[in-house]
């Protein structure tokens, strides 16, 4: 299967750059994710972690 969609995926011109726009929007969505984690407040963390047993 890999063979049959790599032999088509050579002649696409500019394939290239879709893996690596792909890993920077991962990179990107993963430091974004870690800030804003990192800045939130513990009032707010302790009443997210509580919705489950209210």
């Amino acid at each position: 299967m890999l063979k049959f969609i790599s032999k088509y995926a050579d002649k696409i011109n500019g394939i290239d750059i879709y893996p690596i726009i792909s890993l920077i929007i991962f990179v990107v969505f993963f430091t974004a994710m870690l800030v804003y984690v990192k800045k939130m407040k513990k009032s707010s963390i302790d009443e997210m972690k509580n919705l489950p047993l209210d």
